[in-house]
């Protein structure tokens, strides 16, 4: 028993029951092959009625119930919120295999946004459960899962089809099983005892109000103390960017927090004075110039992604499913794999991404739209594949950068801030293009000019970004040249 909670105290034990279940909530092998099973016998719905009626719910219940899930994810101490997003995967399932109608599907679109919006106590469930420390491999570990479970999922349901093993009502079933299971997981997961704004005064038993303050006070006195050492730039003396001592540099790396201020943010936990921090760590986050530029682009982008990764639509109108052996899981389990590794190998790249950055993210946004601009017209499944891959893979390294540069210098629940308000200026977007293109309310576009736009609107992002990508590169040669042409003043002895 003595050993069994030492287990449960560790930090060990939490993390593995949230990978658990993030490997098992992403096991869907059914996914992959979502509009074939949709437009199939065991559905019989219409290319028509999928894309133009049911997907767009998801994006407009998306939009509606993300930032309510937000707060609540903060305020319910994340397990509740985890443990929402496992009864709503259920439910999504459950929809999925026992019903037919159209009115149905959308219900199942409208309770899987909130599965969607729920990811984000999935993510921040643990850093509120480890040490500071630990929690780079804590994440890393909950990601992976993740990427495990979906590749292991897409593979298994490449495998199911291809050999005919079983129908996907039975494979929608299998599904269900391992929700249950998941759920389960989440239900014994232990619950938090603070959070980032409504409960950060609570005593956890390590830390008390008044050690927190204090600490607060030491950090902002210390780097005052080093701001005042630090050496400054020629540049910085002529724009008059000399920070007094007692101001404390904002973890943007722009605004200017004073030492009482830091003192007064931690104050009585109650709902208006957590809604007033949270308001104020969003604009001072947003201060940042750089920060704004790389938010810019994620939200562009991620509108544009999310309105392509419902590809099977054309998939499934370039070759159907019903004469042709589909191979999306396997084309899935691939794009993943490969995002993956380009994801992971430019964190080994010895780039200045404050000065190439925006470049970048232009040239390489403007493959994605050759990319799509292929898939969209050349009208062969195999060349869709392919044009697919490489659309994934460049977003997500894309994507990763973009992370790694917003993320730098923000704390941890700054992090999730700027991610929660990025995601909600993407779906805004999104919501406005699919109202618009898609919805059969709105223009209601076939599949071919649907993604016919979604390539211009990736080459217009490419185009704005590159220019201003030369911009910032010449500007920084411009005062590098100017830095060099000042005279160095020499005393005499």
């Amino acid at each position: 028993m003595e050993a069994l909670r030492r287990w449960r105290a560790d930090w060990r034990y939490p993390t593995t029951l949230l990978c658990t279940y993030g490997f098992l909530s992403m096991v869907k092998p059914l996914e992959p092959f979502l509009t074939p099973y949709l437009t199939g016998p065991d559905k019989n719905l219409t290319t028509e009625e999928v894309n133009n009626q049911i997907f767009p719910v998801w994006t407009y219940s998306y939009i509606c119930v993300l930032v309510p899930v937000f707060l609540l994810t903060d305020w319910l101490r994340y397990k509740p919120v985890v443990v929402i997003q496992g009864i709503s995967f259920f439910i999504t399932t459950a929809i999925l295999l026992w019903t037919n109608s159209v009115p149905a599907m959308q219900a199942m679109q409208s309770v899987y946004a909130v599965v969607s919006a729920s990811d984000v106590a999935y993510f921040s469930y643990i850093y509120s459960m480890v040490d500071a420390k630990r929690y780079r491999k804590a994440t890393s570990y909950i990601r992976s899962v993740q990427l495990l479970g979906f590749t292991v999922g897409s593979l298994l349901g490449q495998l199911l089809v291809s050999f005919d093993l079983m129908s996907y009502s039975n494979i929608t079933l299998m599904t269900l099983v391992l929700n249950a299971i998941g759920l389960l997981t989440a239900c014994l997961l232990p619950m938090p005892q603070q959070s980032m704004y409504f409960h950060q005064r609570a005593h956890t038993g390590q830390t008390t109000v008044t050690e927190g303050r204090q600490r607060h006070v030491d950090e902002a006195v210390e780097v005052a103390e080093h701001t005042s050492r630090s050496q400054v730039s020629p540049q910085e003396m002529r724009e008059g960017k000399v920070k007094k001592p007692e101001e404390k540099e904002d973890e943007t790396g722009k605004g200017m927090v004073e030492v009482e201020d830091l003192e007064e943010s931690v104050g009585e936990g109650t709902c208006s004075k957590a809604l007033f921090q949270l308001w104020r760590d969003f604009r001072q986050c947003y201060s940042s110039r750089q920060l704004l530029n790389w938010s810019v682009w994620w939200a562009l982008a991620t509108c544009g992604y999310n309105q392509t990764v419902n590809v099977q639509v054309l998939w499934e109108h370039v070759e159907p499913s019903q004469n042709f052996s589909v191979y999306n899981g396997g084309v899935e389990a691939v794009s993943n794999l490969l995002s993956a590794a380009t994801a992971y190998g430019i964190g080994f790249a010895e780039v200045r991404w404050e000065q190439w950055g925006e470049l970048a993210l232009g040239g390489f946004s403007g493959l994605g739209a050759a990319a799509l601009f292929l898939m969209t017209f050349v009208g062969n499944i195999w060349v869709c594949y392919a044009s697919y891959i490489i659309f994934k893979c460049l977003y997500m390294l894309l994507i990763t950068i973009a992370m790694y540069q917003i993320a730098a210098n923000l704390s941890m629940a700054r992090y999730a801030l700027v991610f929660g308000a990025n995601t909600f200026a993407a779906l805004a977007l999104q919501t406005i293009m699919t109202a618009v293109v898609v919805d059969s309310r709105g223009l209601g576009l076939g599949i071919i000019p649907q993604f016919t736009i979604n390539a211009s609107y990736f080459s217009i992002i490419s185009v704005v970004f590159s220019l201003r990508g030369l911009f910032t590169i010449w500007r920084a040669q411009r005062i590098s040249k100017e830095d060099s042409t000042i005279p160095v003043k020499t005393s005499r002895l």
